[in-house]
């Protein structure tokens, strides 16, 4: 009898909370913007795991340096979450930013702006 998940799907989800919470309560660096974790992809054997985040009200440029200062932080980062979970081993965390929200506020943006240009012609 297969499982509806498997164990890294379980062990993804487990370390988007977990994450979202050392970022929240153990990391604390005024440099960080507010950042969400969107998704962790693990790899089927847990070594590395793919986390994407979007960070809030920077401009471009603060985007990849919040990611890159991530990166830089994630050995920290990666002790505080190894103290969270009970695994054996913890993932190699890789940090990238995440386009999908700004890009549904740009499909938002021009859906909106056809309604405007439909009422007025209409």
């Amino acid at each position: 009898m297969a499982r509806e998940f498997g164990r890294n799907a379980r062990v993804s989800s487990q370390m988007q909370k977990e994450l979202s919470l050392v970022l929240q309560r153990d990391i604390d660096d005024s440099r960080l913007g507010f950042i969400t974790i969107n998704e962790v992809v693990v790899t089927k054997d847990l070594a590395v795991a793919k986390v994407y985040v979007t960070v809030l009200n920077v401009d471009e440029q603060g985007k990849k340096a919040n990611v890159k200062l991530l990166n830089e932080m994630s050995p920290v980062i990666r002790h505080q979450l190894a103290k969270r979970m009970r695994l054996r081993h913890i993932s190699d965390l890789r940090f990238y930013y995440d386009d999908s929200f700004d890009t549904g506020m740009r499909v938002s943006e021009l859906l909106s702006g056809l309604d405007k240009r439909d009422e007025d012609e209409g």
